[in-house]
């Protein structure tokens, strides 16, 4: 892994000058969309991971071993994905595998037997794409509730307001297409079916003839399943238009990139499917954690959603990490992590089995506010 490969996260083990030392490491890697469209949003993904993995270094590590988190930036291509997974996983000392993004990068892994060569686990991912869920398949523990549960709880929220005629603007890949279909069976159990669905181009943000057709089809509330800079052209766009229907997003875009990308008038009102509690209010435990750890050790990084799904994901691992023994294997984490059938986070908790790998379900959503903060 030599393009823009670095090490994060490692505490203590920085400091270790010797061979002998760096094989004590417990090394992990993370494939994230450090460049393009999701950039943003891997960097925010890294840090959430980074903060725990330097808190437990700094503390010991895990039965005395230092934590080395290998990260590399995929840009969001799907073949990148591919390449860099099987490289890292070609190196015997990674363990795990930690945080990867995409629906359509990590059911490419799947549908190559990349992650069943490899025999790693891959803890929180970011993606609830339901093809990564369904049929099961051993190796991704999720930390987040799947596409389907998100959008079932945006079309439940538009149809309690009395919103019938509902449209989709999705990204034209696995992970629009999981959340388009999400939102097909959440309509017809309510004896609905969709105003209309427009797709984009992946790793762009041409969305303008999306914007037009929705427009036009004088929807009530459109629910769109896409990233950052894409979601944010639509909401400028589809506004400019004169569009007035209730918007809503999957939980994978950050609020701030969009009032910053579509202008705070244009934002104000976008509802947002949550997967994690609120980061924003210190009220539960892993919260002012996370909190006090990002001060700490990202000073400046601001508090969000991203980092802190990611920060509880690093939890899960690290927990995976010490079941698996002071001498771990690839097989024995992914024993370990299964074995978690009920662990508190810090007011927050998730569990596995050998036959569950989705560690939650919760989802709650939020709303854009007037001063671009965002509210419960």
């Amino acid at each position: 892994m030599k393009r823009r490969e670095f090490a994060l996260g490692l505490g203590s083990a920085l400091a270790l000058p010797h061979a002998r030392a760096r094989a004590q490491e417990l090394v992990i890697a993370q494939v994230a969309p450090l460049s393009g469209v999701l950039a943003s949003t891997g960097a925010q993904m890294v840090v959430g991971g980074r903060i725990w993995f330097e808190h437990v270094n700094a503390n010991g590590g895990v039965h005395g071993r230092p934590i080395r988190q290998l990260v590399v930036d995929d840009g969001y291509k799907v073949d990148e994905t591919v390449r860099l997974t099987r490289e890292a996983l070609a190196r015997p000392e990674v363990l795990a595998l930690f945080g990867f993004a995409g629906t359509a990068n990590i059911g490419k892994l799947l549908s190559e037997g990349v992650l069943e060569q490899g025999g790693a686990a891959l803890v929180a991912p970011y993606t609830g794409g339901e093809n990564l869920r369904n049929p099961f398949n051993p190796w991704i523990f999720h930390l987040r509730a799947g596409y389907a549960d998100e959008t079932e709880h945006m079309v439940q929220q538009a149809t309690t307001l009395g919103l019938r005629r509902i449209a989709v603007m999705y990204q034209d890949d696995g992970f629009g297409l999981a959340g388009l279909e999400g939102v097909r069976q959440a309509l017809a159990r309510r004896q609905l079916t969709l105003s209309t669905a427009a797709g984009y181009e992946r790793n762009t943000d041409k969305v303008q003839e999306a914007a037009r057709r929705i427009k036009e089809s004088d929807a009530q509330a459109v629910i769109m399943i896409s990233v950052n800079k894409p979601t944010a052209a639509f909401v400028k766009q589809y506004r400019e238009l004169g569009g007035g229907a209730q918007l809503y997003n999957i939980s994978v875009v950050d609020p701030a990139e969009i009032v910053k990308l579509a202008g705070l008038r244009n934002a104000h009102g976008l509802g947002i499917s949550q997967v994690v509690p609120y980061p924003y209010t210190p009220r539960l435990p892993a919260v002012r954690e996370y909190q006090e750890l990002l001060k700490r050790y990202a000073p400046g990084e601001a508090v969000n959603y991203t980092s802190f799904e990611e920060f509880l994901g690093a939890k899960v691992l690290v927990e995976g990490l010490r079941r698996a023994g002071p001498n771990p294997t690839r097989g024995q984490v992914v024993a370990a992590l299964e074995s978690i059938a009920s662990l508190d986070l810090g007011g927050i908790t998730v569990g596995y089995s050998p036959r569950n790998r989705i560690g939650s379900r919760y989802v709650e959503v939020t709303v854009i506010g007037s001063s671009g903060r965002l509210l419960k």
